[in-house]
């Protein structure tokens, strides 16, 4: 195994890319989503930024990305070389993300032989690449032995945004110091039942980051989804081939939609096979306009965010607010105090940032005066 920073031998990194981002609503959109988009102005998208930053970690042919039919042009264009890989694998429709981690676990197993993988969300943020790197060397030492590990964030607030993990006792395995069993996973709870995860300080947020042998992961599957589990095998032994296009079009519609939490992070938890790394680097899944803002630098003494074209956004007795410009239209914001303004060519969302989390509320209503255009 490497040291932080060095490529760990024989680790496989998986990066799904799907959903829509509705949250980000309009500059995220259903042919357009957010892990496609540069919102930091750092001239790489959240899903470039997610492959550089598994790089150091992984071969150069073992980062796999798995996302939808209506995507696969941007996201070949963004990353060619994994493209000329045959490392970009196509879902013909959203399966949710048991499907997707399990069909790339599969066609990993099948290249490599039974490995360990990683699955690391297309559009998160994270700082601190040392502290990742640490935790990923832990999590690796923990899945050698068996163990379907997860990362988890301390949980800084009662959020309701994310679900939790309950922590149990320490693990005694070489190499991962903070790996600790996992007693439960727990969907996203109300406020009051966020509060009570606080204090009790055995809980972490979920980041939705698993990492786990192939073998391990498709023997769980096997257990638990055999129907599920038999398809995949049958897709990724035909990936590849001519065979592959027949199998996609017969067998992928007929998959279960679960979600990996459920299908198969929860019950392991409950037999005791998962393990929780505790992350102490920056993170966020920048899940609505809020989280964004608190990412951003501010553009002024008054806490302002500002986003794409600067020079077209004038402010007068504005704090603490978020204003995107993106087609040279002026947006003047006058005595208004943490709002969020988003102009973008075919539409224009206002609200405030104490709203972010209810943007998605309003998307479906929208979109039908104003549908997103075909890809």
């Amino acid at each position: 195994m490497g040291d932080q920073g060095e490529v760990i031998e024989g680790f496989t990194a998986i990066i799904p890319a799907g959903g829509s981002g509705t949250r980000l609503w309009p500059l995220s959109r259903q042919h357009r989503p957010k892990f496609l988009l540069d919102l930091f102005g750092s001239g790489r998208s959240m899903l470039q930024s997610t492959v550089d930053r598994m790089r150091p970690l992984c071969d150069p042919e073992r980062i796999f990305i798995v996302t939808g039919s209506a995507h696969e042009a941007a996201v070949s264009e963004q990353c060619p070389e994994l493209a000329a890989a045959d490392n970009i694998l196509i879902e013909a429709s959203p399966r949710d993300s048991m499907a997707a981690i399990g069909l790339a676990a599969a066609v990993i197993e099948r290249r490599f032989g039974p490995t360990i993988v990683g699955s690391f969300a297309a559009d998160h943020v994270i700082s601190g690449s040392d502290e990742f790197f640490q935790a990923i060397n832990q999590a690796v030492a923990v899945a050698r032995e068996g163990y379907l590990v997860t990362i988890g964030m301390p949980a800084t607030r009662p959020s309701t945004a994310f679900g939790y993990i309950r922590t149990g006792d320490r693990l005694d395995i070489a190499d991962a110091p903070r790996a600790r069993r996992v007693v439960a996973f727990k969907e996203k709870p109300d406020s009051h039942t966020a509060m009570e995860y606080l204090a009790t300080g055995n809980y972490r947020w979920n980041a939705g980051m698993f990492v786990v042998s192939t073998d391990v992961l498709l023997g769980h599957l096997e257990r638990l989804r055999p129907e599920l589990h038999a398809a995949l095998r049958t897709i990724a032994g035909v990936w590849g081939t001519d065979r592959q296009a027949e199998a996609m079009r017969e067998l992928w519609p007929t998959l279960e939609k679960v979600s990996i939490d459920v299908a198969l992070a929860e019950p392991v938890a409950d037999a005791g096979g998962a393990a929780v790394i505790s992350g102490s680097f920056g993170w966020d899944d920048v899940g609505d306009f809020n989280s964004l803002a608190a990412l951003l630098p501010s553009a002024d003494e008054l806490g302002n965010k500002l986003l794409g074209m600067r020079e077209s956004i004038v402010t007068e007795k504005v704090a603490g607010s978020i204003i995107s410009a993106s087609t040279g239209r002026t947006i003047a914001v006058l005595g208004l105090d943490d709002v969020v303004v988003i102009d973008t060519e075919d539409a224009v969302l206002v609200t405030t940032r104490a709203r972010a989390q209810q943007v998605r509320q309003i998307v479906q209503s929208v979109t039908e005066i104003i549908p997103d255009p075909p890809v």
